[in-house]
């Protein structure tokens, strides 16, 4: 019988977990629960990364060579934008764009972010639940030696380049989960932390109030996204840096100790699995890279067997 899974993610790494697992397990047997913390608003538009990302990949409508946005794209309106001298360091697809203007309507007519995800992913055919992690407004803002940035601007405007120095969530005291989310995690057999960044991507889903509660005595598995000391997209590994942390699987393990259960490491890093068991985190040493379709499957399978083991080890304890 399959395993009933809760998964946390972020964008692009986390969008092809995601895709693998959903692959691997009926709608009824995983929930995708989203960070929300790089939403913004751009042109008076609710804009939702990560969320977008998630969905546009199991639409199959992602972009396959950007990592975001959507593939057979047009850019007419960012052009006649850019001749009006508008700002458009945000780079907004035709298509995209209808996204954005009908999720801004709905959500300014009443309905919650979580009803609006909901709603999207029944016109693009996608049967998981997939979860905004909060319908509260929380905002990533990275704390850099030039000020203090909302996440989009130190990511895309400045393309990462100021020297990280911390990060605060705004509005997650008094953010609630989206309705279902603690649910899902009392009723999964596991939990599982997908390859996205730990510090904007999984850490704003962690802090909102009940989370590490919910998965006190809970299985979680977590999937490293620093292969070789490096992040395999985005800024992770620059930001462990910047925190004074020589970026590894093994910081990955570090940053969660708290609540890991058990991490997978790509075979690179295979000398740092008896360091990261010593942290009392059970390893398993596999390919992680996700270059094409078939490896986005077969790591999910790898994630599910590991889970698998780890469920079983605690039951014989």
């Amino acid at each position: 019988m399959a395993l009933k899974i809760t998964a946390l993610a972020g964008g692009t790494g986390g969008a092809k977990l995601v895709d693998g697992l959903t692959t691997l397990l009926e709608p009824d047997k995983l929930t995708l629960v989203v960070n929300t913390g790089d939403d913004f608003e751009h042109l008076g538009l609710a804009i939702s990364p990560d969320l977008d990302t998630v969905t546009y990949t199991l639409a199959g409508l992602a972009n396959p060579q950007s990592g975001w946005g959507r593939t057979d794209e047009t850019w007419n309106f960012l052009q006649t934008l850019k001749e009006f001298g508008s700002p458009v360091w945000f780079r907004l697809g035709d298509r995209d764009l209808a996204l954005h203007v009908e999720r801004t309507r709905r959500m300014k007519a009443g309905l919650p972010l979580s009803d609006v995800t909901r709603a999207f992913c029944r016109i693009f055919g996608i049967d998981h639940v997939i979860l905004p992690m909060t319908d509260d407004p929380v905002r990533t803002i990275v704390e850099t030696d030039d000020g203090d940035l909302p996440f989009q601007e130190y990511f895309v405007k400045h393309s990462h380049e100021p020297q990280v120095r911390g990060f605060r969530f705004e509005g997650i005291e008094n953010a609630k989960p989206a309705p279902g989310f603690l649910q899902a995690i009392e009723d999964s057999e596991a939990v599982i932390l997908c390859p996205s960044n730990p510090w904007v991507s999984i850490d704003p889903i962690l802090a909102l109030s009940g989370v590490r509660e919910a998965l006190e005595g809970k299985v979680t598995v977590g999937v490293s996204p620093i292969i070789g000391g490096q992040a395999v997209r985005g800024p992770a590994a620059k930001m462990f840096q910047a925190m004074g942390i020589t970026p590894s699987a093994c910081a990955v393990a570090e940053h969660y100790q708290q609540i890991l259960s058990g991490i997978l490491i790509d075979e690179v890093d295979a000398e740092l699995a008896p360091e990261i068991e010593a942290l009392g985190i059970r390893t398993k040493v596999t390919q992680t890279m996700m270059k094409t379709q078939p490896d986005r499957k077969r790591l999910a399978e790898e994630v599910l067997a590991f889970t698998a083991e780890l469920i079983e080890a605690e039951s014989r304890r």
